[in-house]
């Protein structure tokens, strides 16, 4: 019987990928463990391997496809044995592969398998089946009664059926999630969609401009920053931390480096102080280091710190995890290889999901400060401007010292204003006492 390749998910969030290059051919033999196939995600390229035995049959999803589904049919194998030109006659569904490739529906009924049905004409304005966007909601019969008898809004409910349509098992997946509820009567109206691609189109003169496609990883900021704003309150807390005492140490620790191969054991960067002192300071106050869940205040154990980096297209934040028990060169040489993969898109998905805060540095760039956006699940982000000469007051005379802006942004509600400032006070105290970070 062939056996069936299919999209993997590659991360507990990964719904499509980019099928970037196949490493074998049909006709050949593969084992398990071979790489067959590299797969690009919104964050990184992985390499995807042979969990069967057999011969490649037919590819059905070609290289440089994109937005594939996870579980959609990608290659077939002819088993030991079998004729490898039957297998590749084997019924695909009546689909031709890629991203038009439903994800299976282990559940499905008889009503929900059937072909998608062709859809009518787009209605008048006035006869829309969805009042408040003007969009018609795709669905199975079936998925409509469960749908109304649950108040749940199809329009608000992502279809796995074939294209896009809303099927039974998607209205269940809601129902168990406790969302896409319908707006109860007299409640507010939901915030308005943003301008389709038509009417922003239609401001600017025809030749004006060109159309550059989002990628996968733009598409997944977006989608994450409009998650952030609008479901975390953020709260923002800034202070300025004198960092006269820790460029002095930071020189120290470097020229006393060893050298091996000719090339110093490490080199420390600011922002390698910095990811200490927000480690120590949340290991110091614990109430701050927590995830919100409806449910559950998550209160973290260890202080696993993101750190943003700027890559071709948009940014990802690796995590340096227990940073609280790292001493600052086993910080420096991680963080300089993060990031370096990070840019070569070669992070695995453990490496840069989850974490309990994160680090968002700008000061190389002169921004003297800046609020940053929370990134979920975490609670916190540390914001950190550039560090300059400035006047200060000490002991009544005016004097200048290296002055560097911070500011927090926290989940207000896991984090208020009184523990966010305690947090910041514990940071402030490692970056100006730097000494306390080696001991």
């Amino acid at each position: 019987m062939p056996i069936q390749i299919t999209m993997p998910a590659l991360s507990p969030t990964m719904e499509e990928g980019n099928l970037a290059k196949w490493l074998v051919k049909e006709g050949d033999k593969v084992e398990p463990g071979d790489v067959i196939a590299e797969i690009e995600t919104d964050k990184a390229t992985m390499e995807v391997e042979a969990v069967d035995e057999g011969t490649v049959a037919r590819i059905v999803v070609p290289a440089g496809t994109e937005a594939v589904k996870v579980n959609a049919l990608i290659a077939i194998l002819a088993g030991e044995g079998e004729d490898v030109a039957d297998a590749a006659k084997g019924d695909l569904g009546g689909n031709s592969g890629g991203s038009k490739v439903p994800a299976p529906q282990p559940d499905a009924k008889p009503e929900e398998s059937k072909p998608a049905e062709k859809p009518a004409a787009a209605p008048a304005p006035a006869a829309s089946a969805s009042a408040n966007t003007g969009d018609r909601t795709f669905s199975s019969p079936l998925a409509r009664r469960i749908a109304k008898d649950a108040g749940i809004d199809l329009s608000a409910v992502k279809g796995s059926g074939p294209k896009g349509r809303v099927v039974k098992a998607d209205v269940e997946a809601a129902v168990a999630g406790g969302g896409a509820k319908a707006a109860p009567a007299g409640a507010p109206a939901a915030a308005p969609k943003p301008m389709s691609d038509d009417a922003v189109l239609k401001l600017f003169e025809e030749g004006s401009y060109e159309l550059v496609p989002h990628d996968n990883m733009r598409k997944t900021i977006a989608r994450r920053l409009v998650e952030a704003k609008s479901t975390i309150p953020h709260f923002y807390l800034t202070l300025d931390c004198e960092i006269d005492a820790l460029l002095a140490l930071r020189k120290q620790l470097n020229d006393a480096a060893p050298v091996i191969d000719d090339k110093p054991a490490y080199k420390l960067s600011v922002n390698d102080l910095v990811i200490k002192a927000m480690a120590l300071a949340l290991r110091d106050v614990p109430a701050a280091n927590a995830s919100w869940t409806d449910a559950n205040m998550v209160m973290h154990k260890h202080s696993d710190v993101g750190v943003a980096v700027s890559i071709p297209g948009g940014l990802i934040t690796p995590i340096v995890r227990r940073a609280e028990e790292k001493t600052l060169s086993v910080i420096s040489n991680e963080m300089k290889d993060l990031a370096g993969r990070a840019r070569n898109r070669k992070l695995k998905p453990e490496e840069y999901q989850g974490g309990t805060t994160a680090v968002s540095n700008l000061g190389m760039f002169g921004i003297k400060d800046f609020s940053a956006v929370i990134n979920p699940p975490h609670a916190t982000i540390l914001a950190v401007g550039a560090g300059e000469e400035r006047a200060v007051v000490k002991g009544g005379e005016i004097k200048v010292a290296n002055v560097m802006s911070v500011t927090l942004s926290t989940d207000h509600r896991a984090v208020d204003g009184a523990l966010g400032a305690e947090l910041l006070a514990a940071f402030k105290s490692y970056i100006e006492k730097p000494m306390a970070m080696l001991v």
